[in-house]
């Protein structure tokens, strides 16, 4: 009998394989979406955390550079918070604090290409009326 079936036998493990080949690097490159966006995050509140310490009455930029750094450092990673920087500067016409963070952060995997990530805060130095 030339038209008798064939068995399906061993199709759904090749349909496996064929599914996971694009399903796998699609999932692991979503998750790694999301971790560059938590680290961008992260780093962009810690900075706007750092430049609200360091305008308020008795702060400076020192101490609003070395919030963002313990900030940075609990929530994501040390290495993440290596190139923080704060100064004094005009923010929208007033004097105010400006506080930086740079990092590199792995696009591909934990040891691929990286990007560079440059995040600031900005806030207005209180004064006393």
């Amino acid at each position: 009998m030339p038209w008798a079936r064939k068995s399906d036998r061993g199709a759904a493990v090749v349909d496996f394989a064929l599914i996971m080949v694009l399903l796998i690097p699609l999932v692991l490159g979503i998750i790694q979406v999301g971790i560059v966006l938590h680290v961008r995050n992260t780093m962009a509140a810690a900075a706007s955390e750092g430049a609200r310490r360091a305008a308020s009455l008795d702060g400076n930029p020192a101490e609003g550079s070395a919030l963002a750094q313990r900030i940075i450092s609990d929530a994501v990673s040390s290495r993440y918070a290596t190139k923080v920087t704060a100064h004094d500067a005009l923010v929208v016409g007033v004097p105010g604090v400006v506080v930086r963070a740079r990092a590199e952060v792995p696009a591909l995997g934990l040891w691929g290409p990286t990007m560079s990530i440059d995040v600031t805060g900005h806030a207005v130095k209180e004064v006393l009326p």
